[in-house]
């Protein structure tokens, strides 16, 4: 459920349950090195796509049960058999980043959320398959949990996917809103693009409340560990709307000070059933 580099991710989390460190930690590395491979560096399309095909060849090894050709698939294919994990999960990351080497901008906000589903959805769904809660209202609030985050990463971070000739703001809603893309280039703050943020602020606040009420059938730990990463989304959503939607003269993140607010909401979370 990226953030930028998966940083919401409950990477060997203190909350998390000892006996799901070890797999959690294979799905982050998978899933970070194959984001890098389509992002970082200053590698051509064609040899970025080629090693996202190479990733996929290494998951059909191990769904045929066969040993990887790559020593450092040896722990994600270990954790894959010992928790029956569904590979097409770990497919849909690859095919979301190869998506990322080859378009830039999105139509509408269903094509933004086609994306989603590939790029953040999977992480969440592999969470709720190590804990055994894989029922549709599970996987469901999960999905708006997933995307929630993966769209609040897209709003704070406008300006750094433009150098990469991104834009993940839908174009029928630039166009709604009097916003260009120049606007963006630039980094030219106006009531307009005030506005648009707004907008998409408000509906990815309500997507994560509708995925919120998921925490309440998690597990123990698991559970705590997501109240505070739904909180901390949500967090993010504040900082966004109190500058207006200027995220270009400084990116929204969390600060030392946000934890205790965050802390206190997921409590919160908790006695209150939201």
């Amino acid at each position: 459920m990226p953030v930028d580099h998966y940083e919401n991710f409950p990477v060997a989390s203190l909350l998390l349950p000892r006996r799901l460190r070890r797999p959690v930690e294979a799905i982050y590395r998978f899933a970070r090195s194959a984001d890098d491979i389509a992002d970082e560096g200053d590698a051509s399309d064609a040899a970025r796509l080629q090693g996202l095909a190479d990733y996929r060849e290494e998951l059909a090894r191990i769904e045929r049960g066969e040993p990887p050709a790559r020593a450092e698939f040896g722990s994600l294919a270990a954790e894959i058999r010992e928790w029956h994990l569904p590979v097409q999960l770990l497919r849909d990351l690859l095919d979301a980043f190869a998506q990322d080497v080859t378009r830039k901008r999105y139509a509408d906000y269903p094509e933004l959320l086609d994306y989603c589903r590939r790029s953040a959805n999977p992480v969440g769904r592999l969470l709720l398959h190590l804990v055994g809660r894989t029922g549709a209202e599970a996987l469901h609030r999960s999905d708006c949990i997933c995307t929630a985050l993966q769209l609040t990463n897209f709003w704070q971070d406008v300006a750094l996917d433009w150098r990469k000739q991104r834009v993940y703001l839908p174009q029928n809603d630039l166009a709604r809103f009097g916003v260009g893309e120049e606007e963006i280039a630039t980094g030219r703050w106006s009531e307009q693009w005030a506005a648009l943020l707004e907008f998409q602020v408000d509906r990815t606040q309500r997507l994560m409340r509708a995925g919120a009420p998921l925490v309440h059938h998690l597990p123990g730990r698991m559970g705590w560990e997501i109240r505070l990463t739904v909180q901390g989304g949500l967090r993010i959503l504040e900082r966004i709307r109190r500058v207006r939607g200027d995220v270009f003269s400084r990116r929204p993140t969390l600060g030392a000070g946000d934890w205790p607010r965050i802390g206190g909401r997921a409590l919160l979370m908790s006695v209150v059933g939201e």
